[in-house]
């Protein structure tokens, strides 16, 4: 089952990704540019170059998962990248920001605890 929560760690993968490529193609991409664990429940975010289609993989035990959105309007925001990164980590709520087209720049978060384990 294909679900998404705080207890997952996500991964923007940095540059624009071909959203012809399936579950193969994705999976190599972060094999290939990357040293991440693809099989231990991690969720990896692929944007395409027009912002306007996201990927999301992930393996769930028996085999991957993919939740694949297309926009009729508008357009998913990337977050800047320092130019040495493949990737970013997202917040789960950085993520559903991102999907339901919340500008994260323009974010204040209040402070929280964080557990550091």
């Amino acid at each position: 089952m294909l679900s998404f929560s705080t207890d997952c760690r996500y991964y923007l993968f940095s540059q624009p990704t071909d959203m012809r490529k399936g579950f193969n193609g994705l999976s190599g991409l972060i094999a290939h540019h990357t040293d991440f664990d693809l099989l231990n429940g991690d969720v990896f975010v692929f944007i395409n170059k027009r912002q306007n289609c996201i990927k999301l993989l992930k393996w769930d035990v028996t085999g991957f998962a993919l939740y694949y959105k297309r926009l009729e309007a508008g357009t998913f925001e990337r977050p800047l990248f320092s130019s040495d990164n493949i990737s970013q980590t997202l917040s789960w709520s950085s993520l559903v920001m991102l999907l339901e087209g919340i500008e994260l720049k323009g974010v204040k978060r209040r402070k929280r605890y964080q557990n550091k384990g």
